[in-house]
């Protein structure tokens, strides 16, 4: 299981002194950066292929306090992907240093074309680097439906002229 470890600073806490929620986001996103990086597919290279990765949904879970002083470890691991590529499924789980479980999130993502800003599917080697992730015991091949089911659709707000 790929892992990253984090020292929890004092500008990543909020009001009530413990670990703030856009800390564990952030927290997240740089070790799923970290994975592709390691894999030699950082910055650069995404934007050679024109390509970024967006969250669509993010369902945090939190167990037990984070606080400064003793380091955080982040899990990554693969819970869904679809035939091509386009939508993934990550699970992030947050440890202490006794591997005791402080939160889980269930994150939901898809790739875009940095050109277009629609959805793409994932070039395969790119496919290649993200299918080699351990897997959740629950892992699943992600269909459209799956993308979809909490069925949330825009409402626009409705402006009255003045």
């Amino acid at each position: 299981m790929y892992t990253k470890e984090f020292e929890v600073r004092w500008s990543d806490v909020d009001a009530n002194r413990h670990l703030r929620n856009s800390a564990y986001i952030d927290f997240m996103s740089h070790t799923r950066m970290s994975f592709f990086l390691e894999k030699g597919f950082g910055q650069v290279q995404l934007a050679k292929m024109n390509l970024g990765p967006v969250a669509l949904h993010e369902h945090m879970y939190y167990f037990k306090e984070v606080f400064p002083g003793k380091p955080v470890r982040v899990s990554l691991q693969l819970k869904g992907i679809s035939e091509d590529g386009m939508f993934f499924e990550f699970l992030h789980n947050f440890y202490d240093p006794n591997g005791r479980n402080l939160a889980r999130c269930e994150m939901l993502g898809a790739w875009i074309d940095l050109t277009t800003r629609k959805l793409t599917h994932l070039p395969e080697d790119l496919f290649h680097y993200l299918e080699g992730l351990d897997h959740t015991d629950d892992f699943k091949i992600l269909t459209k439906e799956d993308t979809r089911k909490y069925g949330q659709t825009p409402k626009d707000l409705e402006l009255q002229e003045k």
